[in-house]
C-alpha cells in the first residue's frame, strides 16, 4: 500500500512486481510484527515488508567487492588493523567535511533528517525512524550500502561511518543493526536527551523507496561480525 501511494499504481500492480523479485531471490518478504509487548492485532491478512537481498543489492552496486576485499587485506597483512582503520576514515573524510558544511546552520533537532536526507542523495537510501510509543529518541535507517559486501569482512568501514556521525552529529551514536551484519537495513540510535555539542571544524575525520524492517533493530553482535 505504501509503495502503491507513493508511485500512483495500483496495490495489485505492486504486488505483482513484489512477487516477480521474490521468486528471483531479489526481494525478501516477511510478516510486520506489531510493535511493542502490547501492540493490538490487525484483523484480516498479516501486514508484509520487504527488503532488498544481498543479489538484489550486488546488482545495483558499482563497487568491486572482490577487487576492494583483496586491497584491504594487503592494507592488513602490511599495515595492520591500524591501517585498515585509517583508511576506513579516510575514505569518508570528503563525505564528512560535506555534511559539515550542510549541517552547520541547522538546528540539532533537525539534524537528523537532514543527515539522512545528505545520506539518500550519496545512494544510502536512509531514512528516520522513530520508535512507536518511545522519546528516547530516532533512529537513522540506511536500507542500502555501496560497501556492504566489502564490510562483511572489514567491519572498519561501519565503524568509521559511525564515527563520522557521531562528530558531525555532536552526539554519542549507537549502531544497532547493519547490512553487512545480515539485518535488513543499517540501524544508527541517536538520543534524545542531553545538550548537542558543538560542531567540530569541517575538516574530515580524526587519524543513512525505504521500508523499515523491524527486525533489524536488535543489537548487534561483534563477536561473530
Amino acid at each position: 500500500a505504501a509503495l502503491a501511494e507513493r508511485l500512483g499504481l495500483t496495490a495489485g500492480a505492486i504486488r505483482r512486481h513484489l512477487d516477480a523479485l521474490v521468486e528471483h531471490e531479489l526481494v525478501a518478504s516477511t510478516e510486520q510484527p506489531p510493535y511493542g509487548p502490547r501492540a493490538p492485532r490487525r484483523r484480516g491478512r498479516p501486514a508484509r515488508v520487504y527488503a532488498v537481498t544481498e543479489s538484489g543489492r550486488s546488482m545495483g552496486s558499482g563497487t568491486d567487492a572482490s577487487l576492494a576485499r583483496e586491497v584491504l587485506r594487503h592494507l592488513r597483512s602490511t599495515l595492520g588493523d591500524d591501517g585498515v582503520r585509517q583508511f576506513a576514515d579516510a575514505r569518508l573524510a570528503d563525505q564528512s567535511q560535506r555534511f559539515s558544511h550542510a549541517l552547520a546552520d541547522v538546528p540539532a533537532a533537525d539534524r537528523p533528517r537532514e543527515l539522512a536526507r545528505l545520506l539518500t542523495a550519496d545512494g544510502f537510501a536512509a531514512s528516520i525512524d522513530q520508535v512507536p510509543g518511545s522519546s528516547v529518541g530516532v533512529q537513522i535507517c540506511q536500507h542500502d550500502c555501496p560497501v556492504a559486501q566489502v564490510a562483511a569482512e572489514f567491519p572498519e568501514l561501519c565503524d568509521a561511518e559511525s564515527r563520522m556521525f557521531s562528530q558531525i552529529l555532536g552526539t554519542h551514536v549507537q549502531r544497532l543493526a547493519t547490512l553487512a551484519h545480515g539485518d535488513g537495513v543499517c540501524t544508527t540510535h541517536l538520543p534524545a536527551s542531553g545538550p548537542p555539542r558543538a560542531l567540530p571544524p569541517p575538516d574530515g575525520l580524526s587519524a543513512s523507496i525505504a521500508l523499515h524492517t523491524p527486525s533489524a533493530a536488535r543489537p548487534l553482535d561483534r563477536s561473530t561480525a
